[in-house]
């Protein structure tokens, strides 16, 4: 004779093992091939009445990067800081981050990456189109900022009104340097290029500010909107923690280091007493952040909602 209960109890478990059986089977089903790691195009948020556009221009990792950062520093103190910050002391990623900003009236590209395909592609993801770009400022002549200027012999931004700083331009046009030669030169023996000394203005409410050390003529710029303030600071600090934590560590690119290092100083603590953010072009993308005083240094506070409350 068989048992009922017994009967009814291997049913039910029975039933219950289906549904089991059901979700691990469209588990099976679900599997996806792995994606790699995806980072942002582009981020836009606001400054009184302009729009600012961060562009991810490229990036890439790169190694060894105390034979960059802390070149005076010993490994043991390069690894105390890398350690603290969470990051590797073998390798770190770069960011390359040209920035937009619409005032209303003029769209404005800070910077122009490495090479046009890069910001193009970023600049049109962002929604953007280079025959929109009224104006194109560059705060230092190093590669990685001028080199979306040409595409072989033919520019990226035609109809754009050129600006830098004099004694950037002074600086640079002497040196021989080869992508000055390639992206510059055609430029400034055309009469393209409009020169700019500390305190000049780009536009109403874009502000230059000297920012010399990293290079002979390096610059800044301060937005204004709206009783609302941002820096475009480029590279005077070129890691959040190697360089802006640190800003004495000698960093390989700067080309004055004691001019490098006390601008820094200078800007970082005028950023940290005013509170007001800034993009850096090597910070970690959107490049948009703010900075404490931290003992004898500073430390980056990362952007989070703060520009980003308007509807």
């Amino acid at each position: 004779m068989t048992n009922p209960s017994l009967t009814r109890r291997q049913a039910i478990a029975g039933a219950a093992a289906l549904p089991l059986a059901a979700a691990a089977a469209g588990r099976a089903a679900a599997s996806a091939p792995m994606m790699g790691n995806d980072i942002p195009t582009h981020a836009r948020f606001t400054l009184g009445g302009f729009e600012v556009t961060t562009l991810l221009a490229g990036t890439r990792v790169v190694p060894d990067p105390q034979t960059i950062f802390g070149l005076d520093v010993s490994e043991e103190a390069f690894a105390e800081a890398s350690e603290a910050a969470m990051i590797p002391t073998d390798a770190s990623r770069f960011y390359f981050t040209p920035t937009v900003v619409n005032t209303g009236s003029e769209l404005i590209l800070f910077d122009t990456g490495l090479s046009p395909a890069g910001t193009l592609a970023a600049l049109e993801a962002a929604g953007y189109s280079a025959d929109q770009v009224g104006h194109v400022v560059i705060t230092h002549m190093h590669g990685d900022h001028i080199g979306g200027l040409m595409d072989g012999e033919t520019e990226t931004f035609a109809g754009a009104r050129y600006l830098t700083g004099a004694t950037e331009l002074d600086a640079w046009d002497m040196s021989g340097n080869e992508t000055f030669e390639a992206k510059v030169r055609p430029l400034a023996e055309a009469g393209k290029i409009e020169t700019l000394e500390d305190g000049g203005s780009v536009a109403p409410g874009v502000t230059a500010m000297a920012a010399f050390g990293h290079t002979p003529g390096h610059m800044a710029y301060m937005l204004e909107s709206e009783g609302r303030q941002l820096l475009i600071a480029a590279d005077f600090a070129n890691h959040y923690v190697w360089s802006l934590a640190h800003p004495d560590w000698e960093v390989r690119f700067d080309m004055d280091k004691e001019a490098a290092a006390a601008t820094r100083r200078r800007l970082l603590g005028m950023l940290a007493a005013d509170r007001v953010p800034f993009v850096g072009y090597h910070m970690p993308f959107p490049g948009l952040g703010y900075v404490e005083t931290a003992g004898d240094g500073f430390r980056y506070m990362p952007h989070s909602y703060q520009l980003t409350m308007s509807e």
